[in-house]
């Protein structure tokens, strides 16, 4: 249970070395690590049919919602090789960005697959819902404040922090990720979450 969901469900995972994406001269290959999601989106898609789960109702559920988890493991690492501190704005406008260019090309990239291959089984009875989150996504990724069916306070991004090659970077994303949405549903009922990565952190050579 990496995130809330339906009971009976997997999340397929995969974590990124956000490290291997820097740069000998310190800059973040922001090209790179959009390709790598985009790539590790359609590689857990296609491990939600090779999958063996434990149960047939996990299996069910599963490939009605095809639920993906891909994520990045280093955020620290990465921010104290950057000279920014953890627990500061400067570090959660970052993290912020980093987490939104992911989740956007992952969706971006479902909504793809989905108008190639259909979106999920359970996407057009959640289909109203599911674009109202992808639209308030997007207005966290523009640092707005006004929020669709929310009660509680949103941390948005943080324009006047966020490095502009990120900041850029994340609206385009989530620009994507609506616009292909809205036109051919999605793929994958979720697609991205931060799991504490700390046993394979190790194999991953984590900092």
């Amino acid at each position: 249970s990496e995130y809330m969901f339906l009971d009976d469900t997997a999340c397929n995972l995969a974590s990124m070395n956000l490290m291997t994406f820097r740069r000998a001269d310190k800059s973040f290959d922001i090209e790179a690590y959009e390709h790598a999601c985009r790539l590790w989106t359609i590689v857990l898609e296609i491990s939600v049919t090779m999958a063996q789960f434990p149960s047939k109702q996990i299996a069910l559920l599963s490939y009605r919602y095809r639920t993906l988890g891909l994520g990045f493991a280093n955020i620290g690492g990465l921010l104290m090789a950057s000279g920014i501190s953890y627990d500061s704005d400067e570090g959660r406008a970052l993290c912020g960005a980093i987490s939104a260019i992911m989740t956007g090309v992952s969706y971006a990239t479902s909504a793809e697959i989905a108008k190639e291959l259909g979106p999920f089984p359970g996407y057009e009875p959640n289909k109203q819902d599911m674009l109202r989150v992808m639209r308030n996504h997007r207005r966290a990724a523009y640092g707005d404040s006004d929020y669709e069916g929310v009660s509680r306070k949103v941390m948005a991004i943080d324009p006047d922090l966020c490095p502009p090659d990120f900041l850029a970077a994340a609206r385009t994303s989530w620009d994507l990720a609506l616009e292909h949405g809205e036109e051919h549903g999605y793929r994958n009922a979720q697609s991205s979450v931060i799991a504490p990565t700390g046993t394979i952190g190790r194999l991953m050579d984590g900092d």
